[in-house]
């Protein structure tokens, strides 16, 4: 139990104190304590009248009654009364102020109340890159976000390893390298082939295989039966030889033929080091040894397969190979009818090698929310067939499916460029940061170059994690420039602009010769003081519950929370013009937790932060 948290002390002594008032329901009862929305009547209260009450078969406030004769609250909040029901049974708490004051001074230690849980392994599979293609706009969620709930559980003191899915492997990939090697083969590859290059590759060869597609254009635009068949048969066939060039690619690859091998190496090369200085520019910890492409599963797809067929796991059906799974309609399909792999194999191969070799007690994919019925099938395969499980463990680990919606434009539509296309990821965030330096400029121009180009790389990153990750991950939501770059409300900006503020005062006080002392002892007599403390100590219970539901959203709301806390404290309790010195140090203490408290949930949420403004 955290004891700097007074909801889970007072938790306690109600959980007790229902026990002896009421000894048949013991300590099961849950004593409903929260924070008050009506601070005139206390800080917290609890709400287990009202269920109990149905319980026990008494009226919820007599029961309530019952509870507050039997609660101890000594050294941790006023005595209980009377007066302390309100309306249907609601129980009202105020804190001492010496309980309060004692549990903010244990938070105002290095760890911020954030001591390391027993440690578990933690795998989380995110951002996600194809080899050959552009990061875009539906990269980003997959990537801060699952970079957010690593740190999340790094902060939390357990071992995480970032796992990137990248799609190196198959005919997309075997497409664009017969492309290069035959520019190759006519000496026009360029000795600075860059990813645009690659991406416009990429969409050629799926232009030239896709038959189909293509002699839908040509019924549009060509008249007369036998003409049409014609230039169909024409079109098929250039394709067919595209696609079958591409597959015998594919095999020489498999089959570690050294020129291709050489070539789908520089296309690997190429793409991933634009994506990690994109990720890195994000400011999340995604480096080169985090990534997992589908190549180094390759060897382990036709085991999976063998595995599950040989102990009756999965059926043939149609030639294909299937697993059918109790409470899901659709079948999970394993091998297709011509003996190729999909995306369910080599995740049920990466569910494998992350259990059972990376010992991973969690799993988290953070992947979009169109994936949701293939997750659920494969993670309860995985779970049939024994994968989840590590070895000698009687419980399978959690598998968990951090599934998140839509970035969509202005018109609720999913986000794109005019001409219809996904728009690039590095384009996005090289307008969010020209936005910031305009504001920059107009707010700080006294400032060199130099400063205002670091302070408005940092806000506009800011300013589009911070838009993401305070939604709630599972909706959709509107990309607006003016809203996430706005220095007032709920905006990556305000946050990073309230640790400037405070870390100014300090500078100030240096300036004035006020010296600050960390062990200063803590005075709260100002109810803004006391909100601000309140909002201080939900600190560590916030960190826990978003890293236990995967949900950044719940920092971000209390961060903010925080912020507009000590906001309302500034600007009515006086700091460095306290009205002596004994009050003037405690504030200023009160001050310093607030901006270590916020640097580190800036921290946890991966948002750079700058010293001015």
């Amino acid at each position: 139990m955290d004891t700097y948290d007074p909801i889970e002390l007072l938790s306690n002594r109600f959980r007790q104190a229902i026990a002896r008032a009421y000894p048949e329901v013991g300590q099961e009862v849950d004593p409903l304590v929260s924070a008050s929305r009506q601070p005139q009547l206390g800080d917290f209260q609890s709400n287990a009248a009202m269920s109990l009450a149905k319980r026990v078969g008494a009226n919820p406030r007599e029961v309530a009654r019952a509870i507050i004769a039997h609660a101890d609250m000594s050294g941790i909040a006023e005595p209980l009364n009377e007066q302390s029901v309100a309306g249907p049974g609601f129980i009202n708490v105020r804190l001492a102020p010496d309980a309060l004051v004692r549990l903010l001074e244990a938070l105002d230690e290095p760890a911020l109340g954030l001591r390391p849980d027993e440690p578990m392994t933690v795998v989380v599979d995110l951002c996600g890159v194809n080899l050959a293609k552009q990061m875009h706009v539906g990269h980003l969620r997959a990537t801060i976000i699952g970079d957010t709930i690593a740190r999340l559980h790094e902060r939390l003191g357990h071992k995480v390893i970032r796992q990137s899915h990248v799609g190196d492997w198959g005919l997309p990939i075997a497409m664009v390298t017969a492309k290069l090697l035959e520019l190759e083969d006519r000496g026009e590859l360029s000795e600075s082939l860059d990813l645009d290059e690659l991406n416009r590759l990429y969409k050629q060869a799926q232009a030239e295989c896709a038959g189909e597609h293509r002699a839908m254009e040509v019924i549009q635009r060509v008249g007369g039966h036998a003409k049409l068949e014609a230039e169909l048969a024409a079109i098929n066939a250039e394709a067919d030889e595209h696609l079958a060039h591409a597959r015998r690619v594919l095999v020489a690859l498999q089959s570690g033929d050294q020129r291709v091998r050489a070539m789908w190496q520089r296309i690997y090369d190429v793409t991933m080091s634009e994506c990690l200085r994109t990720c890195a520019r994000l400011h999340t910890l995604i480096t080169d040894e985090h990534s997992a492409g589908e190549s180094t599963y390759a060897e382990e797809l036709g085991q999976v397969v063998e595995d599950l067929a040989s102990r009756g796991i999965a059926h043939e059906s149609d030639g294909a190979l299937v697993v059918r799974i109790e409470g899901i309609d659709e079948p999970c399909l394993v091998r297709k009818s011509d003996g190729g792999y999909l995306y369910a194999t080599t995740d049920l191969a990466a569910i494998r090698r992350r259990v059972q070799q990376l010992g991973a007690d969690l799993v988290v994919y953070c992947v979009d929310a169109r994936q949701s019925l293939h997750f659920k099938q494969v993670f309860a395969v995985a779970r049939l067939a024994g994968y989840a499980t590590k070895p000698g463990a009687s419980q399978p680990s959690r598998l968990e499916h951090a599934a998140f919606g839509t970035i969509l434009g202005e018109d609720n539509r999913p986000f794109k460029t005019r001409s219809g296309e996904n728009v690039k990821l590095s384009d996005l965030l090289d307008e969010a940061v020209a936005r910031a330096r305009r504001a920059v400029d107009e707010r700080s121009a006294e400032l060199s170059r130099e400063e205002r180009d670091s302070i408005a790389e940092a806000v506009g990153i800011a300013a589009i994690k911070y838009a993401d990750l305070s939604n709630d991950r599972i909706k959709d939501y509107v990309f607006s420039f003016d809203r996430m770059l706005a220095f007032e409300g709920d905006t990556g900006p305000y946050l990073l602009y309230a640790l400037v503020r405070i870390r100014s005062l300090f500078r100030k006080a240096e300036a004035e010769g006020i010296a600050f002392d960390p062990h200063a002892p803590i005075i709260i007599t100002e109810p803004e003081e006391k909100a601000l403390a309140l909002a201080l100590l939900r600190y560590p219970k916030t960190v826990r519950a978003a890293a236990e539901t995967l949900q950044p959203h719940r920092l971000c709301g209390y961060l903010y929370e925080l912020c507009s806390a000590y906001s309302t404290f500034y600007d009515r309790c006086h700091v460095l013009k306290a009205d002596d010195a004994e009050q003037r140090c405690s504030r200023l203490r009160l001050c310093h937790l607030t901006a270590r408290v916020l640097a580190d949930g800036l921290d946890v949420l991966g948002l750079p932060t700058v010293e001015r403004m």
